[in-house]
């Protein structure tokens, strides 16, 4: 009985072992997947080509509607980028999953406030993960090519993900908000898991939670330039 004990626990441990070893190899092959794919389109704000579009991932917000920090920081680079002439048009991704919580909403509502016409917003509602922005942005909005914009962290993924779809990407992080060391500190921790799911989902070839039919909103916000 000691002895089929002793193998069980052997067998049970190896297994761990195996386990543990290929997601590292996993995480280990995403990470120099996002970076290789990310290499060389990864730009300052003041030294990123222009390109039609910019596309802003979304992110929390606050009960009241307004942005957190982390996206007023996305929000601010995009405004920025209008304003100099490096984009004609912004488009908003996030999650409105809820009627209560509407991040593309807010992201509209906080642009028109800084001065960027309403005409040359355009929205995303069902942008759920960042996968599902990029898949979006290419088969329902008809996004080709495209400055996208987040946090550093975020930005290798977000790269990635987006010209594996067909987007010509580069993109502007923002890290001014490195002063909230937890959440950052957080965020760059969730971002290794958030790699492998990102492999998975390029594996997989999965669709977004929505499709549907082509939206011309980015066509009429770039036509309004």
């Amino acid at each position: 009985m000691r002895i089929l004990t002793r193998r069980w626990l052997r067998r049970g441990i190896l297994a761990s072992v195996v386990v543990v070893m290929l997601g590292v190899a996993v995480l280990l092959s995403g990470e120099l997947w996002v970076r290789g794919e990310a290499r060389g389109h990864i730009f300052s704000e003041s030294e990123v080509p222009a390109a039609p579009v910019a596309i802003v991932l979304g992110a929390e917000v606050y009960a009241d509607g307004s942005p957190s920090p982390f996206l007023a920081a996305r929000l601010d680079i995009a405004r920025r980028l209008y304003e100099t002439g490096k984009v004609k048009a912004i488009l908003v991704s996030g999650d409105h999953s809820r009627w209560e919580y509407d991040e593309p909403g807010s992201m509209q509502v906080y642009l028109i406030a800084h001065g960027v016409p309403a005409s040359r917003i355009a929205i995303d509602y069902a942008g759920f993960d960042t996968y599902d922005s990029c898949v979006r942005a290419k088969r329902i909005f008809g996004v080709k090519a495209a400055t996208i914009v987040t946090q550093t962290y975020h930005l290798d993924r977000a790269v990635a993900l987006c010209r594996t779809e067909g987007i010509a990407t580069n993109g502007v992080g923002d890290d001014t908000v490195k002063i909230y060391k937890e959440p950052w500190r957080n965020s760059v921790i969730r971002e290794r898991g958030a790699i492998v799911k990102a492999v998975a989902d390029v594996v997989t070839h999965r669709d977004p939670v929505f499709l549907g039919r082509h939206e011309t909103t980015v066509e009429e916000a770039l036509a309004a330039s």
